[in-house]
């Protein structure tokens, strides 16, 4: 009973404690890691979660976006829309899309204030610099920013190390994809300071046409840890320049020309067809945080965090034949435009969390605020048929649209674990949230966006952990969630282009079983994920890229999450998981726009459907093994079962199944100054050619009985490879 009650007693410290110190050779608690740990779940924390190391991150693909790297995770779909990884990428966790998804780094929220979206492409080279990835399943715990709505990803950017250490990476592959990372640390010293840097460099050509992508990421670090204190300062930044991706192409020329790209495309006087060099996509993201915690008292520890991002971007378009007067530039007729969408956003925030541990019993209670300052206009960069058009000044006054958002977010949490036995482990978790938001301003067609919501959600979580102390643990939990619109589904609202938009709600039932033993590890997780008022994408496109979102009264996702992992020897291991669900919209009705009018749309009633990009099965097999000393072969299969672009279920919204494979082999060498690491990575091993998402839009005439649909899909690379050198010091 006493060895029971000991093995509890760890797992439970184990789900607020970190180590990093290193002092005589052994590893005690460190205070560098309290703004991770409270937002993660632990060992008897009841949900699902997958935890993801830096060893696995490192060996990833290094071009790939950190959504590619954790692609294998249960209920995991990943896409891509140029091919390499470097472009935008998009995930869904149990078909449960980015903007539902909370993403937090070191504490301190990634998703975008007013789109909810975390852009991925904005941050290259994540898997370079990031420590561990804990992905929740579910409602998962509380944290700061946009409430998790179905999944939540946490990252830390790593830890002291006890001594210094210096890496590089180099690679380069198909589609003239290169990646360069040079990373160097003191570790930590005498005096407790330490410090860290990291730089990266990628491109790409794409293997979308004009789908390049330039991108650069620089991460520092510099702290101070000694006795009960701890100091860090932050610094992240991610600067990308990219062709135009998102418009995808129809099917009828996916057929023809699957890496044709339509985004640029104007005739020239003569009619010849041309592609505007400058279609782009331009983002620079500077992150800023200042953490100190403190420990105190007998099992205190309390955190203290700041920061600040700063964000300026725009997409740069060529317009052919278009009325100046539609973007407000006071000349007579049409010709074409050559525009840009701009942002600028500032987003504050301060995050405060206190915990207490014994051995049994761990709480911890957390407050957030934050303030979002974004704003959004367009300039004319040129009119080709006007050179002397006064753009400067038609600019200084933002004549085309000018328009703001001020969004302001309080919350506060108190989250508890209690070993009631050295069996049972109850756990509780309130958090309260208010959300104020204001637009104001014009958008690009000249609308008025005026708006201003004041949203109070209470979400609850309790649960409860059975483990036998030795091989099985078992839970059950329960939670609510509450979450706000994003900005351009408050927008399109607001122009009436869509119903009236309502916060979303959902009910989350878990059950969940695990088995751990020498050789062979086995899970099932049982989730029931109840929405009212869902807010699921629509299957139209903003002119950003955006995907627009409506309410649904009623929906569920139901399923199982299956598990596996087997060390079959001392040199070989296989993994497993699948994911069997149901994801059912009840009678969904769709409000297709009636072409010729201001805001008139037609209703079409289809029943009971299938969530869109909701696959009903996912599962991956993976083997690594070592055949011999320094050596790793890592063999996948991924499968995605068939799904839908809309919420309609017809034929020609189809996304067929499908399934790939990847291959890589590791060899490290040994040198007198460090080691030398080769890596070669196989993708799409089978060239396999295949389309993994899109977008539809549809429209009706006034006389009409049948909507005209427009789509657009995104294929996926065929068959890649890349090579990488690595040296560690």
């Amino acid at each position: 009973m006493k060895k029971c009650f000991l093995f509890a007693v760890l797992l439970g410290l184990s789900a607020v404690t970190a180590a990093a110190q290193v002092n005589g050779g052994i590893i005690e608690e460190r205070l560098d890691s309290a703004v991770v740990i409270v937002s993660r779940a632990g060992a008897l924390t009841p949900m699902a979660y997958t935890m993801t190391s830096r060893e696995d991150l490192r060996g990833k693909n290094p071009s790939w976006s950190l959504p590619m790297a954790v692609s294998l995770a249960p209920s995991v779909v990943v896409t891509n829309e140029n091919g390499t990884g470097l472009g935008n990428s998009a995930m869904t966790i149990r078909g449960v899309k980015g903007s539902q998804i909370n993403v937090t780094l070191n504490g301190i929220t990634l998703n975008d204030s007013e789109s909810q979206e975390v852009f991925w492409v904005n941050i290259p080279s994540l898997t370079a610099i990031i420590s561990t990835v804990q992905i929740q399943r579910g409602l998962g715990t509380s944290a700061s920013g946009s409430g998790a709505f179905g999944a939540s990803i946490n990252m830390d950017t790593g830890f002291v190390t006890p001594d210094p250490f210096a890496s590089a990476d180099i690679s380069y592959g198909s589609f003239n994809t290169g990646v360069a990372t040079v990373s160097a640390g003191s570790g930590l010293l005498p005096s407790g300071f330490y410090g860290s840097i990291a730089w990266s460099e990628g491109a790409t050509d794409g293997y979308i046409e004009r789908g390049f992508v330039r991108s650069r990421s620089i991460f520092a670090v510099l702290g101070y840890l000694k006795g009960n204190n701890s100091f860090r300062f932050t610094y992240l930044m991610g600067r990308q320049r990219s062709g135009i991706t998102w418009d995808g192409i129809d099917p009828e020329t996916y057929k023809v020309n699957r890496r044709y790209n339509p985004a640029g495309e104007y005739l020239d006087g003569e009619g010849n067809i041309c592609y505007y060099p400058n279609q782009t996509d331009n983002y620079i993201q500077q992150h800023f945080q200042l953490n100190h915690t403190m420990g105190f008292g007998d099992g205190f520890v309390w955190s203290n965090t700041f920061n600040y991002t700063d964000g300026y971007g725009f997409d740069e378009y060529y317009k052919q034949d278009k009325k100046y007067s539609s973007f407000n530039i006071p000349l007579a007729g049409r010709g074409d435009v050559i525009n840009r969408k701009e942002m600028k956003n500032d987003y504050f925030v301060y995050s405060s969390n206190l915990r207490y541990k014994t051995g049994i019993f761990n709480a911890t209670a957390g407050f957030n605020a934050a303030l979002y300052h974004g704003r959004h206009f367009g300039s004319v960069v040129d009119l080709p048929s006007y050179p002397d058009f006064d753009k400067d000044s038609f600019n200084a006054g933002y004549a085309w649209y000018n328009n703001s958002g001020i969004k302001r977010e309080i919350s506060a949490f108190v989250r508890g674990e209690y070993l009631l036995n050295p069996h049972l482990n109850a756990y509780a978790d309130l958090q309260i949230r208010e959300i104020g938001l204001e637009m104001y301003g014009n958008d690009s067609d000249n609308a008025p966006v005026n708006y201003s919501a004041l949203w109070p959600f209470f979400n609850p979580r309790a649960g409860i952990t059975w483990t036998d102390c030795i091989h099985s643990k078992a839970f059950v939990s329960v939670a609510i969630g509450h979450r706000e619109p994003g900005r351009s589904d408050i927008k399109e609202n607001v122009k009436g282009e869509i119903s009236p938009i309502k916060p979303e709600k959902m009910l989350d039932l878990e059950v969940g079983y695990e088995w751990r033993g020498d050789r062979l590890e086995a899970s099932a997780d049982v989730y029931l994920m109840e929405y009212r008022d869902m807010l699921l994408e629509t299957g139209k496109l903003s002119d950003s890229g955006y995907a627009i979102k409506d309410n649904v009264p009623y929906g569920y996702r139901r399923g199982i999450e299956l598990s596996a992992s087997w060390k079959a020897a001392s040199w070989i291991r296989l993994d497993g998981n699948m994911t069997l669900s149901r994801n059912i919209i009840k009678d969904y009705v769709s409000h297709v726009y009636v072409s010729g009018t201001a805001n008139s749309v037609r209703d079409f009633e289809w029943g009971n459907t299938e969530m869109l990009m909701s696959p009903s099965l996912v599962g991956m097999v993976r083997t690594v093994a070592r055949p011999w000393d320094r050596a790793s072969l890592s063999l996948d299969w991924k499968y995605v079962g068939k799904q839908f672009i809309d919420n309609t279920m017809r034929k020609e919204m189809e996304i067929p199944a499908y399934n790939t494979a990847n291959i890589s082999f590791t060899q490290s060498f040994p040198l007198r100054f460090g080691t030398v690491m080769l890596t070669a990575y196989v993708n799409n091993l089978f060239n396999r050619l295949y389309y993994a998402s899109g977008w539809r839009y549809e429209e009706i005439g006034a006389t009409e009985t049948e909507p005209s649909v427009y789509l657009g899909i995104y294929p996926q690379a065929p068959l890649n490879a890349t090579l990488k050198v690595s040296l560690f010091y």
